[in-house]
């Protein structure tokens, strides 16, 4: 019998999370830099290290929101990238970005629900999602679906946030989170809402072993992780086996 607890399906969610990115689309980049300093373009690129190192043809981009990462990945090289988002606002601020950038042969975003992913079975030599795993309703099923649609041997890259253990970080990260993070997101997005439900649903996620064995439980194997930034961010990977 498996270890891992069962994956629960936080009923309800997806509404409330398609709404609250819809409301904050316009402004999102903005707070993305502002409130991360810019560092999440940083472990952007570390992610796209571990992409780019299986020299993929075909990507999906899942949660993929503004499509930073889409189309970071398409302006390294991959060839066809297609992200998945379930936010139509969000999507339109990224379908603009790919038209300025002259990407529409390379990028291709699309309305789409991580558990129920609209493509047939092993299209896709990798499959990442950044910031987005954390807002699944049911995470056991999104990872299902993205170890689906991968072919044998394709690799899951996620970057997510997590929580800092050491002193003072953890203190500092968490007075951040709590008091000054709502107040920016409130006077840029006019949504406060949406910048306090970021730090409670870090708070929540499984991180670390536990998230890689939730990815084990879905059919991955070879899972690792790594921290990023005093453990603010890390990264998963995992393997669908050949």
């Amino acid at each position: 019998m498996s270890e891992i607890p069962p994956i629960g399906i936080v009923e309800g969610k997806k509404p409330h999370i398609e709404r609250m990115f819809d409301s904050i689309a316009p402004r999102y980049d903005l707070l993305n830099r502002i409130l991360s300093g810019g560092i999440d373009q940083q472990w952007r690129r570390v992610v796209m290290r571990e992409v780019l190192d299986v020299q993929p043809r075909r990507l999906l981009d899942v949660a993929t929101g503004t499509a930073d990462l889409a189309l970071m990945a398409a302006r390294k090289g991959v060839p066809k990238v297609i992200g998945v988002d379930i936010s139509n606002e969000m999507l339109e601020v990224g379908r603009n970005k790919v038209r300025k950038g002259s990407l529409n042969e390379k990028v291709s975003l699309e309305n789409g629900d991580a558990e129920k992913l609209p493509f047939s079975d092993c299209q896709f030599d990798v499959a990442t999602v950044a910031f987005g795993v954390r807002n699944f309703e049911d995470l056991g099923e999104g990872l299902r679906q993205i170890c689906r649609v991968l072919r044998p041997g394709g690799k899951l890259v996620v970057l997510e946030f997590s929580r800092p253990t050491a002193f003072p970080i953890k203190q500092l990260y968490a007075f951040y989170g709590k008091f000054i993070l709502p107040g920016i997101g409130r006077l840029i997005s006019g949504d406060s809402a949406a910048y306090t439900y970021l730090p409670e649903s870090i708070a929540v996620f499984p991180e670390g072993e536990e998230f890689l064995g939730w990815m084990k439980e879905a059919g991955f194997s070879q899972c690792w992780a790594k921290r990023l930034t005093f453990g603010i961010a890390s990264m998963y990977v995992g393997m669908r086996p050949n």
